[in-house]
């Protein structure tokens, strides 16, 4: 449900250009990153999300970021046409599997890039993207995150207190106040942001979302949204990792919550190597998350290439492995395939 490849892949790119190395081994089929399609291949996959992550406090122009690594995106897959191709909906998916080929869902991580504007999330939509991370580790025009880091740059939070002034000026017919939510929750322009979200047929992902945030979507919206690459807080008490109440309500209204292979949100008081990380860690979650929700609301979120990495999982050709341990811990092969693939397929073909 989650990856930062195509991110990696362009900051390397452009890096060897600048230091005019070679860049014909930095591509999307081959590469030394988690992920690449030779990898995937390796792994049995039937379809990756490749999310867009932009650095709110390092770009500047987040939006302008973004469409460089969209056109990133869709340059690599049409190199790469004869084993995958982009999915829209839940059926192109099935379709591409019956042509042979793996899938690529284009997702954004990090909300701020539609600069507080639903016009930059339609052409969004109209460009492919079908999910978004509301808001990664920084405040933004849409909420507030659940681990928060301050913005430093200057454009940056001159831009976010502008956005958010025009915006509460702005008329609506469906006139919210401003007390409704948290104000360490969803936004103004936030709510706005879900309700057309919800009406586009884009998936709302509220990994990285505060408490109050989250809770915020499940008051504003109707259909299922996830948390495309986060674990249970119980297990690990990190504020990435969702509580037990938050599970709940998402089992209970059919959303999807993406294992994360990170260790420091697998395993509380780890060593300096943050490439640790047991395949066991991984099932303990997994074992609580069905307890609390059900087998029906998990999948596999990895975070492969925006974590340094973790010590059995090296990268996507290892997911049998997971699987076997899966079936070793007495998982059923029934919900094994519903970690794997079904619940998230199940999910795009309602809501794609």
């Amino acid at each position: 449900m989650h990856c930062d490849t195509i991110s990696e892949l362009y900051n390397s790119i452009n890096t060897n250009i600048n230091t005019n190395t070679n860049t014909n081994t930095h591509s999307l089929r081959s590469n030394h990153f988690h992920i690449d399609l030779n990898k995937m291949k390796a792994g049995n996959y039937l379809v990756q999300n490749f999310g867009l992550y932009v650095n709110l406090n390092g770009d500047d122009d987040p939006l302008e970021r973004c469409l460089k690594l969209i056109d990133l995106y869709y340059n690599e897959i049409e190199k790469n046409k004869d084993i995958i191709a982009p999915a829209l909906t839940g059926d192109d998916i099935l379709t591409n599997e019956s042509q042979g080929k793996m899938s690529s869902l284009l997702t954004i991580e990090e909300g701020g890039v539609t600069k507080a504007s639903l016009s930059n999330l339609r052409n969004f939509y109209r460009l492919g993207v079908r999910m978004l991370t509301l808001t990664w580790n920084y405040e933004n025009e849409i909420g507030h995150p659940a681990k928060k880091l301050d913005i430093t740059n200057p454009i940056r939070l001159k831009e976010l207190h502008r956005y958010e002034k025009l915006y509460s000026q702005e008329k609506s017919n469906k006139e919210k106040s401003s007390n409704e939510t948290n104000e360490q929750g969803l936004k103004e322009y936030g709510i706005y942001l879900i309700e057309e979200m919800e009406s586009l047929g884009m998936i709302i992902d509220v990994s990285h979302l505060s408490d109050s945030g989250i809770r915020d979507v499940y008051k504003y919206t109707k259909k299922p949204f996830v948390a495309s690459h986060s674990n249970s807080r119980t297990i690990c008490n990190h504020p990435r990792n969702l509580p037990d109440d938050l599970i709940k309500k998402m089992a209970d209204r059919g959303c999807v919550i993406g294992i994360n292979f990170y260790p420091p949100f697998l395993e509380e008081n780890l060593s300096d190597n943050k490439e640790s990380g047991t395949i066991k860690s991984i099932i303990n979650h997994i074992k609580h998350i069905i307890n609390i929700g059900g087998p029906d609301c998990i999948g596999l979120g990895s975070d492969f290439d925006g974590i340094p990495g973790h010590g059995q999982l090296r990268d996507g050709s290892y997911m049998p492995l997971l699987a076997a341990y899966l079936e070793d811990a007495g998982i059923s092969h029934n919900t094994i395939e519903k970690i794997f693939y079904k619940n998230v397929l199940n999910l795009y073909m309602e809501l794609l």
